[in-house]
């Protein structure tokens, strides 16, 4: 394919993405209420406990729609999350032959759960960094927060958790493809660690190192794990081509 078909078929892909998305957007419009109130749950949670004054601050008259349309949109994102990681990868699988495309029903089966996972984990985690964040609060201050600026505060905590976890996938697949071995995502282990780091520190914008030491963890766990079953295929298809090989000479010795 040329660049221009690429281009095309990167821009299809697109339009699908754009429309899962905004069909999930159509629904968390419905689902507003209920996800602003867990989503407000921890800075309530915080004002009620430590007797303070804590709350999202609506500042604008037309606040709340821009509000109701930031969560529509956030909620489409993660509810759509499966189609357009599908789509992601059927951009890459055309290059692949057709053996290899099988492999995107392995990456739907083990991405779309570890999104959800570290979207999950993002969220169990989401009270400690608003309490340690508000806690730096002197005394006889008050804490109103921008509804806008706090929502894509959780978009992105969300977001970057989850897609943490997908990358470990993306380099199981990469291996299962051929184009990458067991050894070379283990040569760039130092990378892969500055990279978590970075993406830990980003995730969790609290000044608590311990924090951000968990959220490293099982992202380098994730990390090793898909080594591991990089190696263990590498195996197999090393078994595979020798006793290919050993058939191919042998026929050519009777022949």
């Amino acid at each position: 394919m040329s660049l221009g078909g690429h281009l095309k078929e990167l821009r299809r892909r697109l339009f699908f993405v754009a429309l899962f998305i905004f069909a999930g957007s159509v629904a968390g419009w419905y689902l507003y209420e209920p996800i602003f109130s867990a989503l407000s749950k921890p800075v309530i949670d915080y004002a009620n406990l430590h007797h303070t004054v804590a709350t999202v601050n609506l500042p604008t008259i037309t606040a709340a729609f821009d509000l109701q349309m930031q969560v529509s949109i956030f909620a489409g994102v993660i509810i759509s999350s499966p189609f357009w990681l599908y789509q992601l990868w059927a951009f890459i699988a055309p290059a692949l032959q057709k053996r290899e495309r099988r492999f995107t029903i392995g990456f739907m089966f083990s991405a779309i759960p570890l999104f959800f996972a570290g979207c999950a984990l993002a969220w169990v985690s989401f009270p400690a960094f608003i309490t340690t964040l508000l806690s730096f609060t002197p005394s006889g201050s008050s804490n109103l927060i921008s509804a806008q600026e706090y929502v894509l505060f959780v978009v992105r905590v969300l977001l970057v958790f989850g897609l943490a976890f997908v990358l470990p996938v993306v380099l199981v697949m990469l291996n299962l493809a051929r184009v990458l071995s067991a050894k070379g995502i283990l040569k760039g282990w130092r990378i892969a660690l500055l990279t978590i780091a970075i993406i830990a520190a980003l995730a969790t914008p609290v000044a608590d190192p311990m924090s951000m030491f968990l959220v490293m963890i099982p992202m380098l766990a994730l990390y090793f794990a898909s080594a591991a079953i990089a190696a263990v295929n590498d195996k197999v298809f090393a078994k595979r081509n020798a006793a290919l090989l050993a058939a191919s000479e042998l026929q050519s010795t009777e022949n």
